[in-house]
Order: C-alpha cells, then structure tokens, then sequence
C-alpha cells in the first residue's frame, strides 16, 4: 500500500494510509441474515463472528462500513457483492 508520511510536532514520521476508501454495505428486505454472513465471510474475508456484526448493524441502522482500503481493492468486492445480490458503495474517507 502507498503511503503518505505525516511530520508531527516532534520530527517524528509516521505513514499514513492514501486515499482510503470505505465500503459500505446496504440493507435490503430480499437477503437472508446467513447468505449476507456467508457472503461477507467469503468476499471480504471477514471473520463469522464479524459478518455477523456487520449483518446486524445493516439490519438496524440501514448500512454499516464493512471493510476500508484502497480502492481498486474495495471495487472487486463491491462488484462481487453485486453481482451476489446484495446492495453495497464505496465511500471516500
């Protein structure tokens, strides 16, 4: 990953990361809670108990973030979530 380095008041470098993008999962009224977990397990590498997580937290509160990265990165999943049915963007940080 690219990253930026960021001086703070002390000279100290510390990277930062580059244009990190968030994607953001969508609650639909069609998916099941397990097709959306297996399939957050399975694409994004979530572990269950986190796809669990985040499946509740779209449930609730209508989108949950479910991954940050880089874009290219985060488009694949997005457009495999897509393709799988289920309802996801990627937002800027």
């Amino acid at each position: 990953m690219a990253v930026k380095e960021k001086v703070h008041k002390k000279g100290k470098l510390s990277p930062q990361p580059k244009n990190e993008y968030i994607l953001v999962l969508h609650n639909d009224d069609v998916n099941t809670f397990d097709y959306v977990i297996d399939t957050l397990v399975e694409v994004c590498h979530h572990d269950p108990h986190q796809a669990e997580q985040c499946a509740l937290i779209t449930h609730f509160k209508g989108k949950c973030d479910i991954k940050h990265g880089e874009f290219e990165v985060l488009e694949g999943m997005m457009n495999e979530l897509l393709r799988r049915g289920l309802s996801a963007t990627i937002a800027s940080n």
